[in-house]
């Protein structure tokens, strides 16, 4: 059965939602599915917008199908490779043997490392200010390169103002028969899941994200929809969440506050860290978020660290290096380009304690990263003798976060 939905007189969602993926790129949990959307134009020719990933290309040819109401399909715009969205290409250029396929000159090099067969096809290259007219609706494209794979386009249709943004404004979660932002909670139930997929799938790439929005900021009065290729399309408070992408993309905090990531073996760094964060609440600090590194997936650490403006690390020493967890947590926050937090450091261990020094080390080699200078050493556990040493770093936390 077919499952589409308007977006505009003329555009229809013609997606899927898959709830069976347990891990998005094969790493990053999504608990409540994804969506993949794709869109199909009607006008005196037809157009269809990207494709789905392989494993809801049935779903999908049911729905252009039902679209296209029998009518052949002229065009199929591939905006981004990557092969959630460019998987099901070849069905549809079996299905559709005239369509004129439209895409970049590194997506066609793509399709062909892909094993698409483009024989017989007529392959449009378009670049950015390429301009194609499909009747009344007429659609420009801009160069995305780096947001977040090389080849990426996305294209802005002016008659109804719809930008199709490619993987920009996506976040994870299946759509479950709501197409529009407005349709649901988004910052109770979504924005979380958006924080997750942008930091952690485009988040190292905040330079690339801030060129396009600077590109986006000639037509963004004229900007009506936002239709992504996952997630919710946008249709309303459109500023609200391009807020956000810049917000994300430049490094910069959302909210004034702490988040305490611990690796503990036995248990008491973790009873430290928790003592740490009663002590903030009580001078004042709010947003104190608490996570075990290894039992937290590191995309929830990733996302929260983007949204917060202070981390305390509290790691043993282990092996006389870091807490493996915590290094590759570490290891995750350098590869994704996060920059402008100020850290606290907690070390542990029972001997030749090393973790502080080596986190230290660690934070010094990314960007604009601020240490501050008291470290607290725990020495295998932390008894109420030393509750001042405990009180007096909750007190340069404090400062920092509500100076």
């Amino acid at each position: 059965m077919y499952n589409v939905r308007k977006v505009t007189e003329d555009l229809y969602w013609v997606g899927a939602n898959d709830h069976r993926l347990a891990l998005f790129e094969n790493i990053h949990p999504i608990p409540r599915g994804v969506s993949y959307n794709a869109y199909v134009l009607l006008d005196e020719k037809t157009a269809l917008f990207d494709t789905v990933d392989w494993s809801a290309c049935r779903m999908f040819l049911e729905n252009v199908e039902h679209v296209l109401a029998g009518r052949t399909l002229d065009y199929l715009v591939i905006h981004h490779m990557e092969p959630d969205h460019g998987a099901s290409i070849q069905e549809i250029l079996m299905r559709y043997p005239a369509v004129k396929l439209v895409s970049s000159a590194k997506a066609f090099e793509m399709m062909k490392q892909f094993g698409f067969s483009l024989d017989g096809h007529e392959c449009v290259v378009v670049k950015e200010g390429s301009v194609l007219s499909f009747g009344k609706h007429e659609v420009s494209f801009i160069g995305a390169p780096m947001v977040h794979w090389p080849e990426v386009l996305v294209s802005f249709e002016s008659t109804d103002g719809v930008l199709f943004s490619a993987d920009a404004f996506g976040t994870f979660g299946a759509l479950d028969g709501a197409l529009f932002a407005d349709e649901v909670n988004f910052d109770r139930d979504w924005i979380d899941d958006a924080r997750r997929y942008f930091t952690n799938i485009v988040g190292k790439y905040g330079p690339q994200v801030q060129a396009l929005l600077k590109k986006a900021a000639g037509i963004l009065d004229k900007i009506r929809y936002i239709c992504p290729l996952h997630g919710p399309v946008w249709r309303e408070n459109l500023g609200y969440f391009i807020e956000k992408h810049d917000l994300w993309s430049r490094y910069e905090p959302e909210q004034r506050g702490v988040l305490i990531v611990y690796a503990s073996m036995y248990g008491n760094t973790e009873e430290a860290m928790q003592a740490l964060a009663g002590r903030l609440y009580e001078r004042g600090v709010r947003n104190v978020t608490v996570h075990d590194v290894s039992n937290t997936h590191v995309s929830t650490l990733v996302a929260d660290t983007f949204r917060l403006s202070h981390l305390v690390l509290g790691s043993v020493t282990y092996n006389l290096g870091i807490y493996p967890v915590m290094h590759n947590f570490l290891s995750d926050l350098k590869a994704l380009n996060v920059q402008n937090r100020t850290v606290a450091l907690v070390e542990n261990g029972t001997w030749a304690i090393k973790s502080g020094e080596l986190m230290q080390k660690e934070l010094e080699g990314m960007k604009n990263m601020t240490i501050l200078p008291e470290k607290l050493t725990i020495r295998s556990a932390l008894d109420a003798g030393r509750a001042a040493e405990l009180d007096a770093f909750a007190d340069q936390i404090a400062a920092s976060v509500n100076g």
